[in-house]
């Protein structure tokens, strides 16, 4: 973790808050051993298990998106539950990884830049699945990057945030900056509509908790601009 902390650093101090994930990605690559990225596990996130298991929501004519995908286990979730889904990386390494694994996967794996996407997908999913993203980045950056998410969400669709929480502003370090459930209320000042928030505590991470909240922008259902199919 140290050296990882030491990678972000570098790059902070060069001014450029994104560089560190393709370094990072390509330095797993080259040792063989994805799982060197803290994040990966090869499997989905179990915060976006829990909340697929608790709503079975349907996807089947709706349009998903993946944030910052890794290596593209949540982005299968997605598809597996009837989404045309496209899932975005700023690491071209790890697109290319997402690739290799799922070589017949319906999900439409993209190298993007979450504060530069393409024009298309302004408000344009139905589903937006954001993990781990916003406390990855500095804690100047965190409105820019709530608001960057939640311009995603088309009108009925639903964000799902997950990440890691602290109660109090004091007791976090960083790399990574979990976030406080007032910094939560960021979404909301981008016009979407908390519609619950589970958190669970964990006595070998404390004082941090993990999170999932789910999000809704008012408007008429389905109304995605992506293209059908």
């Amino acid at each position: 973790m140290d050296d990882l902390h030491a990678l972000i650093r570098r790059h902070l101090e060069q001014g450029d808050a994104i560089g560190w994930f393709e370094a990072l990605y390509a330095r797993a690559q080259e040792e063989g051993d994805p799982c060197t990225v803290p994040w990966v596990h090869m499997a989905p996130r179990r915060e976006l298990l829990e909340w697929v298991f608790q709503g079975q929501p349907n996807g089947h004519g709706r349009s998903g998106l993946v944030i910052g995908c890794g290596l593209g286990d949540d982005a299968q979730i997605l598809a597996g539950l009837g989404y045309r889904t496209v899932a975005f990386d700023v690491s071209p390494t790890a697109i290319r990884w997402c690739r290799e694994r799922f070589p017949d996967s319906p999900v439409e794996f993209v190298v993007a830049d979450l504060f530069h996407p393409p024009a298309e997908w302004h408000r344009a999913f139905d589903l937006v699945v954001e993990g781990f993203i916003v406390q990855a980045l500095p804690l100047e950056m965190r409105a820019e990057t709530v608001a960057a998410c939640a311009a995603f969400v088309a009108p009925g669709g639903t964000l799902l945030a997950i990440g890691l929480g602290v109660d109090r502003e004091e007791e976090r370090g960083g790399p990574p900056w979990p976030l406080t459930l007032e910094e939560l209320a960021l979404y909301e000042a981008q016009g979407l509509r908390r519609i619950q928030l589970q958190r669970w505590d964990d006595p070998e991470k404390a004082p941090l908790f993990r999170y999932w909240a789910e999000y809704r922008r008012d408007g008429p259902p389905g109304s995605s601009r992506r293209p059908q199919e």
